[in-house]
């Protein structure tokens, strides 16, 4: 396992979709600042700050929940540029290399929380063994 989130591939993707997002929706219209660019700037805040908090709480079964939020973060994200695609907002071919990247992002978080269940798993054979 990595020895810092920092270090986690799945975290420094996060944070380059955090980045395309306000990208993305800084071309919204003036009236979404607060609506639909707001909410779709805070869901991919909190799938890497997700990663980052639950890789610093100690335990894999700490690790593995915040995972599955980032999941739940990232699956938010998807739907809300679903509707800023579908309501033309922001460039097209941005929107969709974003959809593209939290797919990808959505892969890495599923095959990262399997990782950190199987570790579990195997953590308490070890205990139950001793």
């Amino acid at each position: 396992m990595a020895q810092s989130f920092r270090d986690l591939k799945v975290w420094q993707k996060a944070i380059g979709l955090s980045v395309s997002v306000y990208e993305f929706t800084g071309e919204f219209p003036r009236p979404e600042l607060y609506g639909l660019s707001s909410q779709m700037r805070r869901a991919s805040v909190s799938v890497a700050s997700n990663i980052a908090e639950g890789s610093a709480r100690g335990t894999q079964r700490d690790f593995r929940q915040f995972v599955r939020l980032a999941r739940g973060s990232n699956c938010e994200l998807q739907t809300q540029i679903v509707i800023a695609r579908q309501l033309g907002f922001g460039d097209q071919g941005k929107g969709e290399k974003l959809e593209a990247l939290s797919q990808e992002i959505g892969k890495m978080l599923s095959g990262l929380s399997k990782y950190l269940t199987e570790e579990i798993r195997l953590s308490l054979v070890k205990s139950a063994s001793r």
